[in-house]
């Protein structure tokens, strides 16, 4: 069996509230100058697959139609976040009759993924062995039928090691649209319950995946995908991108058009640097960094192992494994700490739960349109929220809500963000370091 005339249903419509203070799509994040979903496509269309239909949120519909223009691309639209099985039926018209294969786009995969499934001339999941606890749905298996799926158990009353990837063929939407139109449930697993019924009659067969898996549930993980990226990219520098002769660029480096290295900074690859971004002197970049689009990394600046949006500026600052969101900028001598003294993994709060990202070296997540002032210091595992200003010589050790100021008078005091910033004195600061 194989994939062709198979068409891929890529599920956009959810919202990722465990990202936050990151506030983007999960599958809108840029890798390499694409979005997470145009490289999931390319790599479904490897597979053989070249038709596509993606269920999106209303608020992401036009961000999705920008990015494609292809005519067997299709979107359906889930007007709210109501779990996978609203998702399928919002797309009921578009795929009953047809055979699929369901992707979810937030989890990075290899090619082995839709091949080990096109082999099933059923319907086929896709089964994944886990060491640790993940939080997701888990496969109860006789041999490689399915016989239910529990869908995020507590730790330590996990069913099996055995995790469900959604990579999921139908060969029969009939029997599918059938089951989610008459499963029940009050959790958020309609879909899984769903499943369960056509696995009583013995239907659903489990692939067991061994490849490449990085599901982005965190906004730590978008580390892991960055180095996946990078590490699976080829060295290149535009035509466009001027570099001094007395800059250092080292290993797997990637800098993309009409960006600017200048004297005596040193890019140590995998990294990325993106369009119209400048790199200044005494700037080292290394260890799997991304730089998006049109940044200014300033004099002395150390960037280590972290994934920086687009339109970011940074002055004689510190970023160790850090996440940070677009239009955000550092007064200099800002640091984010990165390691504990205890030595123990870092730990980040997630709805007042606090959560272990498996790193004992991660620094901090900050959401868009946030400065710091200078000497600033950021503790391992802060969350800034978007909006939101550190002011100088701050040693900010409690996650900052959005919208939010936070200043040494000589204490803290935390006041509502009311300053409106020019757009236009940062469009002038950019002509000027043009002319250099």
């Amino acid at each position: 069996m194989t994939l062709n005339g198979v068409t891929a249903v890529f599920l956009c419509g959810g919202i990722g509230k465990r990202m936050f203070p990151l506030m983007e799509d999960k599958f809108l994040f840029r890798f390499l100058d694409k979005t997470l979903i145009e490289h999931q496509m390319e790599l479904a269309k490897k597979a053989g697959i070249n038709e596509f239909v993606i269920i999106a949120n209303p608020s992401s519909i036009e961000r999705i139609r920008n990015i494609f223009h292809d005519d067997n691309m299709h979107i359906a639209v889930q007007r709210e976040p109501r779990g996978m099985a609203d998702a399928l039926l919002s797309a009921k018209e578009l795929l009953l009759g047809k055979e699929i294969i369901i992707a979810n786009p937030n989890d990075i995969i290899d090619s082995s993924a839709y091949e080990s499934v096109a082999k099933a001339d059923q319907t086929c999941i896709l089964g994944y062995e886990v060491n640790d606890y993940f939080p997701g749905g888990y496969l109860v298996v006789d041999g490689d039928t399915l016989k239910s799926i529990v869908e995020k158990p507590p730790p330590g009353q996990e069913p099996s090691n055995l995790v469900n990837i959604v990579v999921h063929l139908h060969r029969d939407t009939g029997v599918l649209f059938k089951a989610l139109e008459n499963a029940r449930s009050s959790k958020d697993d309609v879909y899984e319950r769903a499943l369960d019924e056509i696995a009583k009659t013995g239907s659903i067969k489990v692939a067991r995946y061994k490849g490449k898996w990085i599901p982005i549930k965190y906004p730590w993980h978008l580390l892991a995908a960055t180095e996946h990226f990078l590490t699976n990219a080829k060295r290149s520098i535009a035509d466009t991108a001027k570099i001094s002769e007395k800059a250092t660029i080292d290993g797997n480096v990637i800098i993309d058009e009409h960006a600017r290295v200048l004297e005596n900074a040193v890019i140590r690859g995998p990294c990325y640097i993106g369009k119209n971004s400048v790199i200044g002197n005494k700037v080292l970049i290394w260890n799997n960094s991304h730089i998006g689009d049109n940044c200014v990394v300033g004099y002395g600046t150390e960037i280590k192992k972290s994934y920086i949006g687009s339109n970011c500026w940074f002055h004689s600052s510190y970023i160790g494994d850090s996440v940070i969101d677009d239009n955000c900028s550092f007064g200099a001598g800002t640091v984010t700490a990165n390691f504990r003294f205890d030595e123990k993994n870092v730990m980040v709060s997630i709805k007042k739960e606090q959560v272990d990202t498996a790193l004992d070296k991660f620094g901090t997540i900050v959401g868009s349109n946030s400065k710091t002032g200078v000497n600033t210091s950021i503790m391992p595992g802060i969350k800034i929220g978007p909006n939101s200003f550190v002011g100088p010589h701050v040693s900010l050790a409690k996650d900052l809500e959005p919208n939010k100021m936070i200043l040494m008078e000589p204490n803290y005091r935390v006041t509502d963000n009311k300053v409106e910033l020019s757009e236009e004195k940062k469009r002038e600061l950019m002509k000027k370091l043009e002319r250099l």
